[in-house]
């Protein structure tokens, strides 16, 4: 993310901040008026919906027991919140969760659920070994296969999660990561 995005994105927190307190104001400090049932109703309207399983998508594999319990899906703040997303790592870049394959949105409902996954190897701990990802202890990450089209094996795509909940992606099998930003 290069200064000039991340000023946009801090002011666009800022604004966001000043918006919540209009509202507030607005709403005679009690919290009960109408601008929160507008925001709660903005946000139940904008809330992406659960992704269902693609057609095209192996069959999937039943629940292996003793499996690692998947990482808490990141949740998008509600709409006019003060506090938004915080990237675990400002260095790295990251990526709109609209802008990932519909295989990825898949994959990512796969382990807000809980599973079952499509690959016996779904859900086994991730090394980070390049360190590519924040360093943290063993154990803390967590792959999953995205489903690519047309590939006889795994193919290259992933998400990663951590114990935190942070979800990460990569197109190229671990070269590079870009960390999943849930309010977009």
């Amino acid at each position: 993310m290069t200064s000039k995005n991340r000023l946009w994105t801090v002011l666009a927190v800022l604004l966001c901040a000043i918006a919540a307190a209009v509202g507030y104001v607005a709403s005679d400090g009690t919290g009960d008026g109408a601008p929160k049932a507008a925001a709660t109703a903005t946000a139940t309207a904008t809330a992406p919906a659960a992704a269902s399983g693609s057609p095209s998508a192996p069959k999937p594999s039943p629940p292996k027991s003793g499996a690692p319990k998947p990482s808490a899906p990141a949740t998008p703040p509600a709409a006019g919140a003060a506090t938004g997303w915080v990237p675990t790592d400002p260095a790295m870049a990251d990526v709109c969760r609209t802008t990932l394959p519909g295989q990825a949105l898949d994959t990512l409902g796969l382990i807000a659920k809980g599973g079952p996954y499509p690959y016996r190897s779904d859900g086994i701990v991730f090394e980070n070994r390049e360190s590519r990802l924040p360093r943290k202890t063993s154990g803390y990450y967590h792959e999953f296969t995205v489903v690519t089209p047309g590939s006889g094996d795994r193919g290259a795509r992933r998400v990663v999660t951590g114990d935190s909940g942070e979800q990460y992606w990569t197109a190229d099998h671990y070269s590079t990561f870009e960390e999943i930003d849930a309010r977009c």
